[in-house]
């Protein structure tokens, strides 16, 4: 089942989050942002002309630490380098961290498909014996 350029690129969710900075000050700056199927994209302007940071979701390990206080939802991305992104949604649109979840789960579920394939491509073309097999095991 190999997929499109168009639906491995399908826009999942589309709006505004916070994102905290990096600086001293950890300002929270309002970003236009765009969850596809493969990476959530932000931009500094809401026509989107100026994209500031993409996130492929290939380089995500999880989001965490969701919580809810008053008017805000926050969640943190933890990338695979393990560096920490915050972000905050307003309660009224507070799907985007169940909407980041499930299509990194979906992503993950892809790959690891993708890659069971390329496994079973790779037995096929070289069979390997059953006390090879064994032997390769211990």
């Amino acid at each position: 089942m190999k997929m499109s350029a168009a639906e491995v690129s399908k826009v999942l969710k589309e709006g505004l989050l916070e994102k905290r900075s990096d600086n001293l000050f950890q300002l929270w700056r309002r970003k236009m942002c765009v969850l596809t199927t493969d990476s959530l994209s932000m931009y500094d302007d809401n026509q989107k002309r100026s994209k500031s940071k993409e996130l492929k979701l290939q380089s995500i390990k999880k989001l965490d630490c969701v919580e809810r206080t008053g008017k805000f939802v926050y969640f943190t991305i933890v990338t695979t380098d393990n560096k920490e992104i915050d972000f905050r949604c307003s309660g009224d649109d507070s799907c985007w961290n169940a909407v980041i979840t499930m299509a990194l789960i979906d992503f993950q579920n892809r790959r690891a498909i993708q890659d069971f394939k390329t496994q079973q491509g790779t037995q096929i073309i070289s069979p390997v014996k059953p006390e090879e097999q064994l032997a390769k095991a211990l």
